[in-house]
């Protein structure tokens, strides 16, 4: 008999492993029963790694991505049971690591199906999809022996919670090329409740786990989600590079701090779009390293671009920059955002002792919705890692521009405070219109330590930002170039066929 290769996808699975001949000898069917049932024994260790017919060919599924993968596999291949009750944790670390070993043949693509998939932290690996079906749920673990102690952040120098280590996040990546988060709109539920109160009562020793935490990577993507109920913050990009965030619907409850929506950290070249955010922290809130830790790591955040986001935070902020910044913070645009029944729509914090800086700063296109405050700068924000923050290191403001804003039922328009001694310096506003919720604030424009310009501004500005022309509208900055990561486009894959 003559024998054929058998390559992982191949349709005719075994009935092409062999020519044969036109009669069979006692042999030869002993010899092909052996091998079907051994077949069947092995298929869990070799045919989970599908180029096709993972489902039927009406059923297969496509998704945008900026990779397709050759190889395929279910989480129940690895012995995953979607009961909602039995851990997971196992079966997909095995999965990633199993998959791992086609990163240089097309990569490999973990399916987590239609079921309640409890599990405990767990690692991706590189040129690798984890793709969450529209009817699968992740459930974290509340179980603090599910999340290993890892040290802190170097540009944070300590845990936020509380000090030295701090729990792995559910879903964590570190050191990673092209590597994507995504699904049908499946969900990831982080189950914090249990973590919240443990913080509330002041019984956290380590700092809580994140849901998705991907750090010192290049070339991710988050996407298509339904993310819910993190510990801690939703989304932790850091340390990274190109990286695309979209379709993301994030929910928590609006009295619980904490839970931000998307934190990017020390990133270069970032996009996040088109997501819905309600949470009882900032939406968005950019980051870069806290006092003298992030001054020595010394890794700012730049090229970021948000576009189309919705946010619902009454106790925070819409988008944030700090107050961790150390690291500086430079070239951050944002457009088209809509902010309902929140704090403040831009929000900059900082202190004495963050050092390094924020400016080039462009937010346009806001609609505002019943806000505390419209713009929101703070230079007093307190809060250090610990006593060896410098009192010297103070940070620089400048080249702040916001234009194209519309807001109704506000209590107030600005409150914007720089550092004495070390104020905040262009600022710009421009044609920005805000309706008052029927008991504002007496005075709508509080500025100390702050300098700039505004145009076309209603209620009128305060002196230090002064309209030179009241005659003529004059535009704030918006960059019209494209950020490198708005050129990348996103691939069609599906499951089951590249």
């Amino acid at each position: 008999m003559k024998e054929t290769l058998l390559t992982r996808g191949d349709d005719s699975r075994l009935s092409s492993l062999f020519i044969l001949r036109p009669s069979f000898t006692v042999l030869d069917i002993i010899f092909f029963s052996a091998f079907f049932v051994l077949g069947l024994l092995s298929r869990r260790g070799v045919e989970c790694f599908r180029n096709n017919n993972l489902y039927p060919p009406q059923l297969l599924v496509q998704y945008p991505a900026i990779s397709c993968r050759k190889h395929s596999a279910l989480l129940t291949d690895f012995g995953g049971k979607g009961d909602g009750i039995t851990s997971n944790t196992a079966a997909f670390q095995s999965a990633v690591a199993n998959l791992s070993n086609f990163a240089l043949d097309g990569g490999g693509q973990l399916i987590v199906p239609a079921g309640k998939w409890l599990t405990g932290s767990f690692n991706l690996t590189s040129h690798f999809t984890l793709y969450i079906d529209k009817d699968a749920v992740i459930l974290a673990s509340q179980d603090e022996a599910d999340y290993p102690l890892t040290d802190p952040l170097p540009s944070y120098g300590t845990g936020r919670d509380a000090p030295g280590k701090r729990f792995s996040s559910l879903i964590f990546g570190t050191n990673l090329t092209d590597v994507v988060i995504t699904g049908g709109n499946g969900t990831i539920n982080g189950q914090g409740a249990i973590w919240w109160k443990k913080f509330h009562d002041k019984k956290l020793k380590n700092t809580r786990p994140y849901l998705i935490e991907i750090m010192f990577s290049e070339q991710v993507q988050i996407s298509n989600l339904t993310l819910v109920d993190s510990p801690s913050w939703h989304v932790h990009p850091v340390y990274s590079r190109d990286v695309i965030i979209q379709w993301l619907t994030i929910l928590a409850p609006v009295t619980v701090p904490n839970t931000d929506g998307i934190n990017p950290d020390s990133c270069t070249n970032t996009k996040i779009e088109d997501c819905y955010i309600v949470s009882g922290d900032d939406c968005i809130a950019v980051k870069s390293g806290w006092d003298q830790y992030g001054i020595k790591f010394g890794m700012p955040t730049k090229q970021l671009i948000i576009r189309r986001l919705t946010c619902i935070s009454p106790d925070s902020a819409v988008i944030a920059i700090g107050s961790e910044m150390s690291g500086g913070v430079q070239d951050v645009r944002a457009e088209e955002i809509t902010a309902i029944d929140s704090q403040s729509g831009i929000r900059i914090k900082t202190a004495i002792g963050r050092g390094a800086y924020v400016k080039d700063i462009y937010v346009r296109q806001m609609n505002m919705h019943t806000m505390k405050y419209v713009f929101w700068m703070t230079g007093d924000y307190g809060s250090h890692p610990d006593p060896g923050w410098d009192p010297k290191a103070l940070p620089v403001i400048k080249g702040i521009n916001y234009r194209d804003m519309v807001g109704d039922n506000v209590d107030m328009a600005a409150n914007l405070a720089g550092v004495t001694g070390d104020p905040f310096t262009g600022i710009c506003i421009s044609n920005v219109t805000i309706s008052l919720s029927q008991k504002p604030k007496k005075v709508q424009w509080n500025c100390t330590d702050v300098g700039g310009v505004t145009s076309q501004v209603s209620p009128q500005a305060c002196d230090l930002l002064p309209d030179k022309d009241p005659s003529k509208s004059v535009e704030c900055d918006f960059p019209t170039d494209k950020l490198p990561i708005e050129n990348v486009e996103l691939k069609s894959c599906d499951i089951g066929r590249n």
